[in-house]
């Protein structure tokens, strides 16, 4: 069941010991503008780990992350709808716990984790949401190569009893994946009219880094390095230039619902 967002609020007031009249009270004064929602993108991989290595030109996956987010942010700050922040914009290692916590200390209203990973026999982009049980051995081997540092920290909650923390816990959580559910939806559709798609293109496993429990999270694999194909196509600015378009559009359609 998906919470709406107005008793998902009343529900935060009344665990926060707050009444609607006093919520009703603080609303009265002088509305400041709200700041444009926040977007953290993610490159995969980078500095002593290159991630995946291109099986034709020996490409690494931490340069082609790079560039593709970097173009992504460009694309977003122009079309002005919302904030974005990078989790490296260089070639430097970053933890996974330090890029989900990196996300949550901000309060992101969405997180994107761009890859290009290696998968024999496998070609196309492919989107993937967090789900303890992976939906097929494919996305089980990705998230178990990816998974060098699981540290997803937990929510901050009120000083409440621990059976209403656990519910508190549990329906943030439900409506977390129900917006990354969308987010990976929205993002087929709009990969699907631009760049060949891996078949069931929106996938499940257990990855680290979508673990932020109060952030909308998706990761992107734009192709597979071992894959000649895409790895020819990935290496060409042009054509991540059209990934990034096409991932903006999604992300813009789901800051916009």
């Amino acid at each position: 069941m998906t919470l709406h967002r107005r008793q998902f609020a009343a529900l935060i007031l009344a665990i926060a010991g707050i009444a609607p009249e006093e919520a009703l009270a603080q609303g009265r004064r002088p509305a400041r503008r709200a700041p444009l929602p926040l977007v953290v993108l993610d490159a995969g991989h980078g500095g002593r780990d290159p991630g995946t290595i291109g099986t034709a030109r020996r490409t690494r996956e931490k340069i082609i992350t790079l560039a593709a987010t970097l173009e992504l942010k460009r694309q977003l700050e122009r079309g002005g709808r919302c904030r974005v922040a990078v989790t490296r914009s260089r070639d430097v290692f970053v933890s996974l716990g330090r890029r989900v916590d990196f996300a949550r200390q901000r309060q992101a209203k969405l997180f994107v984790s761009l890859h290009a990973d290696s998968a024999p026999g496998a070609r196309g982009a492919s989107v993937y949401t967090l789900n303890d049980r992976a939906s097929d051995a494919l996305s089980a081997n990705l998230a178990r190569r990816e998974n060098d540092a699981d540290r997803a920290g937990g929510l901050n909650i009120p000083p409440v009893s621990l059976e209403v923390a656990r519910i508190l816990i549990s329906l943030v959580q439900a409506e977390t994946r129900a917006g990354s559910d969308r987010m990976a939806r929205l993002t087929v559709d709009s990969l699907g009219d631009a760049v060949p798609l891996l078949p069931n293109t929106h996938r499940q496993a257990g990855f680290a880094v979508l673990k932020a429990p109060d952030i909308p999270s998706v990761l992107v694999e734009m192709g597979f390095l071992s894959d000649a194909r895409d790895e020819a196509a990935l290496r060409r600015p042009d054509h991540r230039a059209k990934v990034a378009q096409a991932l903006a559009r999604g992300i813009h359609a789901f800051l916009a619902a």
